[in-house]
């Protein structure tokens, strides 16, 4: 055997060797960490609810990102004096985190405690409402719509809910702070509120770091390819979610105000509730509109609650021709079949959070399908 062979054949023999090591470790390492998952899953939520205020004040910075954009360009078109169209970014980042803090503030002094104020009462006087309705319907004639087996069935369900156990203050409170325990502390706010102000700050700066380590990293072709999608996820993201949030403050605000002038009891919970299930496609305004008849009739009658869902649903139509499209324009061009089928995914998979995001998720989706399908065709036609 010549000397080049033998030294061939040892090539071979180490690179066989270094296979089955490397897999040896990697088994190993598999087992390790199934092993021990329970401390790994631990390790990695504290390492979250550390990271936790960074998250948020990205978060924050993401939302505010659009706003400030603007007001920045209204500020740079200022000629006289030339110090704010200088300071434009700064002063965009101090304009948007007033109206942020004159909103919340607004909110924790109205319409909060005029909310727990509805909750409680519904709470406490929800025996007299269904005993009163009972009556109102043992008093229709036996062949009514209302005393069908289907609907005394849904009456009985309700009846046994025990609302006192979800619905009290006490209970609402351990809620809220079980949503914002992750930055409950003040330093924690105060960090996300730092991060997310040097975020807006710094954008420009952070992006062209972000496309500089791209170029670096991946060839022209991967680049430029990771850039357009980078770009158009952002857009769908960025376009859907404030989209839907002001979408349903749009929603939320009318059907309270038309609830109040039809005088519906707990007319502005119900609309914030409906507002607030708005950000649900399809799914979220029909569950919203059913749980607002269902208490409307316990509190003001079948009458009110017939008018009161006519009004309501003229009001979603509006929203679904009128004001959603032109909020959302065309960015989430997806079919509503494709739409059920996202949001049922994404609610059975990842509850609430996911009924909403899965939308635009699908919506890349689709659009990396539409793609790669354009890109073969070209490549068949060639």
């Amino acid at each position: 055997m010549f000397k080049g062979e033998i030294k061939v054949e040892k090539k071979n023999n180490f690179k066989r060797w270094l296979y089955w090591f490397a897999l040896g470790i990697a088994i190993i390492g598999v087992y390790k960490i199934l092993d021990n998952m329970s401390q790994i899953a631990s390790w990695v939520e504290g390492l979250f609810q550390i990271l936790m205020p960074f998250v948020v004040g990205l978060l924050i910075a993401y939302l505010f990102y659009i706003p400030c954009k603007k007001v920045e360009k209204c500020y740079e078109k200022v000629k006289n004096p030339k110090w704010i169209s200088k300071r434009a970014r700064g002063l965009s980042i101090i304009t948007i985190y007033i109206i942020a803090i004159v909103i919340v503030i607004i909110a924790l002094a109205f319409l909060v405690p005029n909310l727990l104020r509805s909750i409680t009462d519904l709470v406490n006087n929800f025996g007299d409402y269904y005993n009163n309705t009972m009556n109102t319907i043992q008093q229709l004639p036996e062949d009514s719509f209302w005393k069908s087996e289907f609907v005394m069935n849904i009456i009985n369900n309700i009846s046994q809910i025990d609302l006192q156990q979800f619905l009290n203050v006490e209970s609402i409170v351990q809620y809220v702070k079980g949503a914002m325990n992750a930055v409950s502390g003040i330093f924690n706010v105060f960090v996300a509120f730092i991060v997310s102000v040097y975020l807006l700050a710094g954008r420009r700066k952070i992006l062209n770091f972000l496309r500089r380590l791209a170029k670096a990293v991946f060839n022209k072709d991967v680049y430029e390819m990771v850039s357009r999608y980078f770009n158009k996820s952002n857009d769908v993201f960025f376009r859907f979610v404030a989209s839907q949030v002001l979408d349903a403050m749009i929603v939320g605000i009318l059907t309270s105000v038309a609830m109040s002038i039809l005088g519906v009891k707990y007319a502005i919970l119900l609309g914030v509730m409906i507002g607030l299930f708005n950000l649900i496609p399809y799914f979220g305004a029909i569950v919203a509109v059913i749980i607002a008849i269902i208490v409307t009739i316990f509190t003001g009658g079948i009458g009110q609650a017939a008018i009161m869902s006519i009004v309501i649903i003229i009001l979603q139509q509006i929203d679904a021709n009128i004001i959603n499209p032109k909020i959302t324009g065309n960015s989430l061009s997806i079919s509503p079949l494709l739409v059920i089928f996202a949001v049922t995914i994404g609610g059975a998979y990842f509850g609430v959070l996911g009924m909403f995001l899965s939308v635009p998720v699908f919506t890349i989706l689709k659009l990396l399908v539409e793609e790669y399908i354009d890109y073969k065709i070209r490549i068949q036609e060639e």
